[in-house]
């Protein structure tokens, strides 16, 4: 967790100056992104909310993404990513959204991915959606990994003020 604060610190310092706040849903990272940001003192000025969005009856509870909304997508895809961070921004009044969902390990999804392998989006001012693979089966590692590339993600995306 220590290895993600500055990061956490660099979004928390550019969404209090641009007075805009962030909704996240993850689900491989099991809450690690929304520690991380929430651990920056005075998250309370830019954190509207976030759920680990595990399964598909927290899908649906949580974010109120249905099965007909599931028609032709899968989860673990860069475009079901960009769906949950968009829900996100929309249920939160979020100025951002972000979305993660993958296979920690140490096997793959039933969807046929592999450990290691994750989606991620952020939505906005500005989208974008990535696929990161670790090439490994480690759990925690993996977990970690996504967490950090989650936080880059959004400090690229967010602009300084």
């Amino acid at each position: 967790m220590k290895a993600l604060l500055p990061l956490a610190e660099r979004i928390a310092q550019r969404l209090i100056a641009r007075r805009e706040t962030i909704a996240v849903a993850e689900s491989s990272t099991g809450g690690l992104i929304a520690a991380a940001l929430l651990a920056v003192p005075g998250a309370s000025a830019y954190f509207l909310g976030g759920a680990v969005v595990y399964t598909k009856s927290a899908r649906a509870a949580l974010l109120g993404i249905g099965d007909a909304d599931m028609r032709g997508l899968r989860a673990a895809t860069e475009v079901y990513a960009l769906l949950i961070a968009r829900r996100m921004r929309e249920r939160h009044g979020a100025s951002w959204g972000f979305g993660e969902t993958g296979a920690s390990g140490p096997t793959g999804n039933r969807y046929g991915d592999p450990p290691g392998h994750t989606c991620m989006a952020v939505a906005g001012p500005v989208e974008r959606a990535i696929t990161l693979h670790t090439g490994s089966a480690e759990r925690l590692a993996n977990m970690e990994a996504f967490a950090k590339r989650a936080l880059e993600v959004l400090v690229e995306a967010i602009p300084a003020a």
